[in-house]
């Protein structure tokens, strides 16, 4: 919900290679979301996302592997946020998703719906505060994690000074120097990956695989450069400290692992913030 109300575009590209292999992952991703103010200090946003993700799979697998040659993602995001006091404001979200091969007619198994529910407290544009942050405190429910129940989500934001600022919590916890007002650069640990419906069939060894799904913790180092006031430019480099790429079965249990050695990270693009 934060991220929806701060940056309005990006353009990305994300590439994990797989080591001691010719074997790659590629990201593409589009984001859009449009904040409507309906009343004094709250917004309706709405907004779509779209993530390409190519798999160049040349290594010798025991399956076609042009059945997974790429996958697609497709958010919609519906938010509302309002405020319930000079410090606090609670936060909605809704996150219809398609992910899927989308060889054929969509199904309901390429469907997916996320979504939680947030408190804020905003304190980083209160002048009187020397150390300025954010805390933002909720619960969400995603449908491919494969837990259903909601789970807690804690981020915690704070500007140290001018040049330093940290932020803890998932999936992402960094720590920020501002060269100026144009130049940053951060240490981070991110979270990311994808799960998606395989629309063909796939057999391997006997058993029948209907979702893929990559999972990926990763540190390193980023910089921003603020082309102007609203445009940034980004690149994030690391090594991924924990790397799952699994094919799974219609119960989401473990089929085949594509890859779980760690390997290099590199995601780059340009964004429109507020």
């Amino acid at each position: 919900m934060l991220a929806q109300l701060t940056d309005l575009a990006r353009l990305e590209y994300s590439f994990i290679p797989k080591s001691k292999s010719e074997d790659q992952y590629t990201r593409l991703r589009a984001a859009f979301n449009y904040p409507i103010k309906t009343k004094e200090d709250c917004y309706f946003v709405v907004g779509v996302e779209y993530n390409n993700i190519i798999l160049n799979l040349n290594d010798d697998y025991p399956f076609d592997n042009s059945l997974l040659e790429a996958l697609n993602i497709i958010d919609l995001n519906l938010g509302y946020t309002f405020k319930t006091s000079e410090d606090w404001r609670i936060g909605l979200n809704l996150n219809p998703r398609i992910a899927s091969t989308l060889v054929s007619a969509i199904t309901s198994e390429d469907i997916f719906l996320n979504g939680g529910v947030f408190v804020i407290n905003d304190k980083t544009k209160d002048k009187e505060l020397k150390r300025p942050y954010r805390l933002v405190l909720g619960l969400t429910y995603n449908a491919t994690t494969g837990i259903p129940f909601p789970l807690p989500f804690v981020s915690y934001y704070r500007r140290v000074n001018e040049d330093w600022s940290f932020s803890v919590g998932v999936p992402k916890s960094n720590v920020k120097y501002f060269f100026n007002k144009k130049h940053m650069i951060q240490t981070f640990v991110t979270l990311d990956g994808y799960y998606a419906n395989l629309q063909e069939e796939l057999i391997i060894n006997g058993k029948q695989v209907d979702n893929i799904s990559l999972s990926v913790m990763v540190g390193g180092v980023g910089y921003e450069y603020l082309l102007t006031k609203h445009l940034v430019a980004f690149a994030y480099t690391g090594y991924t400290f924990r790397l799952n790429n699994v094919l799974r079965d219609e119960n989401r249990d473990e089929v085949f692992r594509l890859d779980d050695l760690n390997s290099f990270y590199l995601r780059t693009g340009i964004k429109f913030k507020i």
